[in-house]
């Protein structure tokens, strides 16, 4: 019995040493300093981090929207509301006139030489004939047809159904980037090209209130306009609007000098006929930028591509007359300059982020969706770091997928090339490896230079 007594006091001894070892561990290891690059920040809000929680309407703006939509009794809503979500979806650039006659050449060449080598004699003109008619009906066969959309006000009501808090969650995201990258940014004039139904005006104003003195909206559709000025009044004539000095515009400003603090386009590339049409609107809106043009697109393969043309006429071509000398610089989502490694990949896959959101309590539509985006923002002045100075931060291009004491990150980095890393503890740093685990697809992370991957690979099999 005094035997069983003793052994039992020596365990409960080693138990007690163990348990205070284990605190001395825990407590020294909350006392360890955090890294610089966190600013004092927790692991969960460290500075990469960009994206938002499930995005919801202001609440007026939601109520307006219903009452619109309540009051237009649009037969079949539910039908077209998909409908036009899916032709937006599926939607492609025009195809050039230059690409659409090398294609011609191209099929007439093929067609001669088999005709040549079936035929003797023949009649010349017969035959030119044939194959024309021919190469007609295959290219319209095979050919894209682009149309433009005619946004009366029944279309802009079902648009508003399909698009209006999908459209909000994207552009509240890109202006979220500004917002946590450049906290010192007020801006107090907003340009927003195609304005549809005022979302980036309501967005703006959800990032940076009062601040914004003057907010133009320009859309060639005078029925979106009227739709827009209805939500801003919550759907009463005689209200005043919940958001004040915006202004509804059918044409941009026409000097070269005006200039706002803050210039958006969403949605609007992909409604011009040509590539010489988006070039040329988009060298306009830098123009009259002052300090960040922001564009927005679907995240498909054509909106990546469409916002990778915008990235390559404003870093890379020389205007003629400069208005304002500050050079376009890169702000976010590439943490480069160079070409997107995404479109050097087969099969070209678009470089692309999510924001979930709530949608308009309509029916069939209750439960949290997701927006697919893509976006571009550049700058008039060069980029703040996310974290300490002389750390290079990729971007999350993918999501992260968290593993037992292990996370694997696909990034795209400062070099221009991807990376697919794999971040522990051990290697990489408790901090890096905690900010990881917090992070997201289209957050940044700082990246680590120093580790071999074979040592990361088998550090994470562990």
């Amino acid at each position: 019995m005094a035997s069983w007594s003793y052994g039992a006091c020596s365990l409960c001894q080693r138990l007690a040493a163990v348990k205070m070892m284990i605190r001395t561990v825990s407590a020294a290891a909350q006392a360890k300093p955090k890294a610089d690059f966190l600013k004092g920040e927790p692991h969960r809000k460290h500075p990469g981090v960009t994206n938002l929680k499930t995005v919801r309407l202001p609440e007026e703006l939601q109520v307006a929207a219903q009452s619109i939509i309540h009051k237009a009794q649009v037969p079949q809503l539910p039908e077209r509301v998909q409908k036009l979500t899916n032709f937006l979806w599926s939607r492609k650039r025009a195809v050039e006139d230059l690409t659409l006659r090398q294609k011609a050449v191209s099929l007439e060449k093929e067609l001669w030489e088999k005709a040549m080598q079936k035929i003797g004699d023949f009649d010349e003109q017969l035959l030119e004939d044939r194959i024309r008619k021919k190469v007609l009906s295959e290219l319209r066969r095979t050919t894209y047809r682009w149309t433009p959309l005619k946004y009366e006000e029944e279309l802009g009501v079902v648009y508003m159904a399909a698009r209006l808090a999908g459209g909000y969650a994207a552009v509240r995201r890109a202006l979220n980037e500004i917002k946590k990258r450049d906290p010192s940014f007020a801006p107090h004039s907003l340009l927003d090209f195609g304005s549809g139904l005022g979302t980036v005006a309501w967005a703006s104003h959800s990032c940076w209130g009062d601040s914004l003195k003057e907010m133009v909206c320009v859309d060639s559709s005078a029925p979106m306009n009227v739709l827009a000025e209805r939500l801003l009044k919550g759907d009463n004539e005689r209200a005043k609007p919940h958001i004040r000095n915006v202004y509804f515009r059918q044409f941009l400003p026409v000097s070269p000098k005006v200039q706002f603090d803050l210039v958006v386009a969403a949605f609007t590339l992909s409604e011009l006929p040509s590539g010489v049409d988006r070039e040329e609107a988009v060298v306009t809106l830098w123009r009259k930028t002052n300090s960040y043009l922001v564009l927005v697109e679907n995240g498909t393969k054509e909106g990546h591509q469409m916002l990778m043309e915008a990235r390559e006429s404003l870093l890379k071509k020389q205007e003629k007359v400069l208005h304002d000398p500050r050079p376009a610089s890169m702000f976010a989502p590439c943490p480069h300059e160079m070409v997107c490694p995404k479109l050097a990949q087969e099969p070209i896959t678009p470089c692309n982020f999510q924001q979930r959101y709530h949608p308009l309590p309509l029916p069939g539509k209750h439960e949290c969706q997701t927006e697919k985006f893509s976006y571009l923002i550049l700058s008039r002045t060069e980029p703040a770091k996310a974290g300490a100075e002389g750390l290079d931060w990729g971007r999350l291009i993918a999501p992260v997928l968290r593993r037992t004491r292990h996370v694997h990150c696909h990034l795209c980095r400062s070099d221009g090339q991807l990376q697919h890393m794999v971040v522990t503890a051990r290697k990489h740093s408790r901090d890096v490896y905690r900010c990881a685990r917090n992070s997201d697809w289209g957050d940044q992370l700082p990246v680590i230079e120093n580790v071999k991957e074979e040592e990361i690979d088998s550090d994470s099999e562990r």
